[in-house]
């Protein structure tokens, strides 16, 4: 497989308004540590840094990452390191952590424009590129999230609106008050409910398509296959890593290591290929810690999938053989409040 440093990393147009990001997008909340330990901040900020190196000038955040802001605090140390100018930065808002047993959405215009500011300051930076309702508050007319958003995009605050695990019909109507640029979404080989009824509903409108967790979590980068699952990972929680599901998941995995060696790629290049041949308006956003990792889901632009490719790989993981749900156990035992359906996976 070619070196990261030798491939020119494509850029494709997410949604229909104007919006250019590189094919490849970066997921930092990994950097928090949401899968391991936090990594130290100039350490993060060498992650993001090489990753702009190697053509990602696309980066997700959240002010929900981390203690204390701190994901948002990371990528602002790292942008002023960097070409503003030249980097589509995304954050989003609406999960307000009450304490470890309560989460609340929240959608309200006002909350919507203090955390707007919040997350402005945080990261050092005069505007937001694409801003995500992260969640949808139910308690709250989407008509009037979408309404305070407008007035951000009026005020040059944001510049692209998007949408975190909500429902068709929340989309219709958001989209009717301000174009939607992105909707974020769980998709890869071992998560595809929203393949039904929210993918051509995002193409009818013309909305861009972000995938977030486009290799299982880690699942088809051998998290809890063939490397152990940290002790302080939140994938101890989910019923996809555990017992017998697990057991039975790691048969998928064989299937697609099987392929990928005939491929002559690795089972995670393979897995975020499958993705990315879904379509130009699809960028996966895979997250990683290490620069090795990094490189190599770069090197996932050089696998070429055929359309007899794409179907082979699809039916070594058909969705009635994954074992597990794709939310967490821990967050069945969370109250939380004014949450869209489906939205309780909060790790997107």
């Amino acid at each position: 497989m070619e070196e990261a440093s030798k491939i020119k990393m494509p850029r494709v147009k997410l949604g229909s308004q104007g919006l250019e990001v590189s094919r490849l997008g970066f997921g930092c909340g990994g950097l928090s540590g949401i899968y391991n330990s936090p990594l130290p901040h100039e350490d993060g900020i060498s992650v993001i840094k090489h990753a702009f190196d190697r053509g990602v000038t696309f980066f997700d955040t959240s002010d929900i990452y981390g203690p204390n802001n701190d994901n948002e605090f990371i990528v602002g140390k790292a942008l002023k390191q960097l070409p503003r100018e030249n980097i589509q930065l995304a954050t989003k808002f609406g999960i307000v952590k009450i304490d470890e047993a309560k989460m609340v959405i929240n959608g309200t215009p006002e909350y919507v424009r203090k955390c707007c500011e919040a997350s402005l300051m945080r990261l050092g930076v005069s505007y937001i590129d694409l801003y995500y309702q992260h969640r949808v508050d139910i308690s709250v007319p989407i008509e009037d999230t979408m309404g305070e958003l407008k007035k951000l995009v009026e005020e040059g605050k944001i510049k692209y609106i998007g949408l975190s695990e909500a429902s068709p019909d929340t989309i219709r109507r958001a989209h009717t008050v301000h174009p939607i640029t992105a909707v974020q979404i769980e998709w890869s080989l071992w998560t595809r409910d929203i393949e039904k009824e929210i993918i051509p509903l995002c193409r009818e409108l013309g909305i861009g398509i972000v995938s977030y967790s486009p290799l299982g979590r880690g699942f088809f980068a051998g998290k809890a296959v063939v490397e152990s699952l940290p002790a302080e990972s939140l994938l101890v929680y989910h019923p996809r890593f555990s017992g017998d599901n697990l057991e039975k998941n790691k048969l998928l995995y064989l299937r697609v290591a099987s392929l990928a060696a005939k491929h002559g790629c690795t089972p995670p290049q393979l897995a975020l290929a499958w993705v990315l041949h879904q379509g130009e308006d699809v960028v996966p956003l895979p997250g990683t810690t290490k620069i090795r990792n990094l490189d190599d889901n770069i090197g996932t632009l050089m696998v070429k999938l055929s359309e007899e490719d794409l179907q082979e790989l699809s039916d070594a993981v058909p969705s009635d053989m994954v074992s597990g749900t794709r939310d967490y156990d821990l967050i069945s035992q969370v109250t939380w409040k004014n949450a869209d359906t489906p939205a309780k996976n909060v790790q997107a």
